[in-house]
């Protein structure tokens, strides 16, 4: 296993000649793609990877220089798919993972065949014509109460985001990774994440893109999905799921996996 491979805890199943890499989002790790995994593996090869400051990866090789934009965490994509010799593959991507795809679908879109973003957001700050949910108020308190007391922000965020109560597997597993991660670390991704804005790079992507969306999620609109839908410069389609929370590959699999596994096998043939 090579270096990257390693820092990534990268995992590699199934033997289809098609490649899917799966990456998740914040405060999660590759586990949270359980229930989509089985279904995958008799037709596909699946590439399941942590993203650096994920509470499943050593702590010391992150680098807040190197993590102080999403570019960072593309190349470190890029890396892992040169690493492993892929020269094509399904991407689906998460959250933030979702725009970290598009950032290195942009640099090599010869490296992806199609983009599956599940609970995408390219700026989670309203603006003027642009509503992405949050004023930067609600940033600033979020920020305030990780950095006070992270283990009662995990227990409080977790079902917020999962969308249900704390006696549910899905919070509880979500409450679990999250609070895996340092706290320093997880308050500077978070910041990272809330405070970007990849609304100017959206007429870039030339990659096939399928937006994937819960009904009802804490952290992402709906009106966003559209707005990704309307000003990617790839082809798109977009999907809303009668789903709710950020998680709902987690949380509603019943629902969110026959959906995922529609879009990951659309067009396929050609």
């Amino acid at each position: 296993m090579g270096i990257v491979e390693a820092a990534h805890n990268v995992k590699v199943l199934g033997s289809g000649q098609q490649i899917i890499v799966l990456a998740h989002g914040f405060g999660t790790d590759q586990s949270v793609w359980k229930h989509l995994v089985p279904h995958l593996l008799n037709d596909f090869k699946v590439v399941l990877f942590d993203t650096m400051g994920a509470g499943t990866t050593n702590p010391d090789y992150f680098d807040f220089e190197r993590y102080s934009t999403l570019e960072g965490y593309a190349y470190d994509l890029l890396a892992i798919l040169e690493e492993l010799q892929i020269f094509s593959c399904i991407y689906v991507g998460h959250s933030v993972s979702a725009m970290i795809g598009l950032i290195a679908s942009i640099n090599r879109p010869d490296l992806f065949s199609k983009i599956i973003l599940l609970s995408a957001s390219p700026r989670y700050l309203n603006d003027v014509d642009y509503y992405g949910g949050f004023e930067q108020k609600d940033l600033d308190q979020l920020f305030e109460a990780m950095h006070s007391n992270y283990k009662a922000w995990c227990t409080g965020f977790a079902p917020l985001a999962v969308g249900g109560d704390m006696d549910s597997v899905a919070v509880q597993e979500f409450s679990r990774t999250l609070f895996n991660m340092r706290p320093d670390i997880a308050l500077s991704v978070a910041q990272i994440i809330f405070q970007s804005d990849l609304r100017h790079i959206l007429g870039l992507a030339t990659v096939r893109c399928h937006i994937i969306q819960s009904m009802k999620d804490l952290a992402v609109p709906v009106v966003v999905s559209e707005y990704l839908h309307h000003y990617l410069g790839s082809d798109s389609v977009v999907e809303v799921m009668s789903s709710e929370g950020h998680l709902p590959q987690l949380s509603s699999p019943d629902i969110v996996i026959p959906v995922l596994l529609r879009h990951i096998r659309h067009d396929i043939a050609a």
